[in-house]
């Protein structure tokens, strides 16, 4: 007997769901290397579509264009590695009763998603000298990553893990600067450091904010 036709249909949708996925990520790993080695004003929505093996109303249909494009791979860097989300990780890690092994946590994650997540902003930024609407889009993830430091920073506050003197604000603004992609350029990209260094650094300098051992509740 035939199956239902209820059947068929979700069966259909499922594949067209699993081909549109697929057709999405060949458009981000191709518009991914051609920014890498064009930047992003050698870099046309044609030479994606060409690359990913599809047209380009397809692009602006999904991406709307390149700057559409740069904001997907910046969401997408932010995922990390794995099936759950970095962000959702990082927010699990305030679990942790010992303010240190969260931080070594986030000082992992920052090393996990760093290399992927700053070459995207790094290529925003060069691309904002020329293109206004790409200022907007640098401005927007800057403050996108200063509030998510500022919610970090307010969670080892209520904890009382901060040192007496630091501030919710000074906590968020060094978190900001020392993951910053240009502290990751200047250290990881000019300077050789390893990531493994780079997360150690990220660790001591976040460290350093916190309430020493000896010191009282």
């Amino acid at each position: 007997m035939s199956p239902p036709v209820k059947s068929r249909r979700r069966y259909d949708s499922s594949r067209r769901q699993a081909a549109a996925r697929a057709r999405r990520a060949a458009v981000l790993e191709a518009a991914r290397g051609l920014f890498v080695r064009r930047g992003f004003g050698g870099t046309t929505v044609g030479a994606v579509a060409e690359e990913a093996g599809v047209s380009p109303e397809t692009v602006y249909k999904v991406f709307g264009g390149k700057t559409g494009l740069v904001e997907a791979l910046y969401r997408e860097a932010l995922r990390g590695e794995g099936p759950v989300p970095a962000y959702e990780r990082s927010d699990h890690l305030r679990t942790r009763p010992d303010p240190r092994e969260v931080v070594r946590g986030w000082a992992r994650l920052a090393m996990e998603v760093a290399p992927r997540a700053s070459a995207v902003q790094l290529l925003v930024r060069d691309a904002a000298l020329v293109d206004p609407q790409l200022r907007g889009v640098l401005d927007e993830m800057d403050d996108a990553r200063h509030r998510r430091m500022t919610e970090n920073a307010e969670y080892l506050h209520a904890a009382g893990h901060l040192r007496p003197g630091v501030t919710v604000e000074w906590a968020a603004d060094v978190m900001w600067a020392v993951t910053a992609p240009e502290t990751y350029e200047l250290l990881v990209l000019r300077r050789g450091w390893s990531l493994e260094r780079f997360a150690d650094h990220v660790d001591n300098t976040v460290s350093g904010l916190l309430r020493s051992e000896a010191s009282p509740d």
